[in-house]
Parts: structure tokens; C-alpha cells; sequence
């Protein structure tokens, strides 16, 4: 019996009978079987219901921290290379300062 038939039979079963504890039983078990559809449902629409799917999103998520560490190493060598050249810029600085500079000439 397939989930929709499954489904189907506890909503007949929850009419037919009055409020009772089974009939509580009988509506959590008929909310179950439609979250669980439900999913199944969303799952399909995206693309993520064949047996691949698992494989895919850890392909995905690899994707993203890789992704993440790429960013955060450009950002890291920005950061580097822009202390480098205030620092470099700094050192120009002092010897002019210092007239270091003639010497040069």
C-alpha cells in the first residue's frame, strides 16, 4: 500500500469514529503520513528525491566550504599585501624624512 492509499484509509477511519484516544492516535498517524508526503513532495520538486541526492548535497556543501575558504584566503592576502605596501610606504616615509634620500642621488 502506497502512502497516498495509506493516508487516505486513516482519514476514513478518524471520520467513522468518534473522539477517542484511537481517534487521536488515528490523526497524529494521518498528520504523520501527509508531513511525510509533504517532503517527499518538495524533495521531488527540487530535484533531490533520486538516490543520488545525498551524494549531490555533499557535493554542494564541499562546493560551499571551499567556496568559503577561497574567500577568506583572498581577503587574508589582501589584507597582507596592503600591510605590506602602509608598511613599505611608512620606510619611504622615515628615510625622507631622515634625508636618507640624498645619498641616493
Amino acid at each position: 500500500m502506497n502512502r497516498t492509499e495509506m493516508l487516505a484509509r486513516l482519514m476514513t477511519q478518524n471520520i467513522s469514529t468518534t473522539a477517542t484516544p484511537e481517534s487521536l492516535l488515528t490523526l497524529r498517524a494521518m498528520i504523520e503520513e501527509a508531513s511525510e508526503m509533504g517532503a517527499e513532495r518538495a524533495l521531488a520538486r527540487l530535484g533531490l528525491s533520486d538516490d543520488g541526492a545525498r551524494d549531490d548535497i555533499d557535493e554542494l556543501r564541499e562546493l560551499l566550504r571551499a567556496w568559503r575558504d577561497a574567500k577568506k584566503g583572498a581577503w587574508k592576502a589582501v589584507m597582507d599585501w596592503l600591510i605590506r605596501g602602509c608598511l613599505a610606504l611608512l620606510l619611504v616615509g622615515i628615510a625622507v624624512r631622515l634625508g636618507l634620500t640624498r645619498s641616493l642621488t
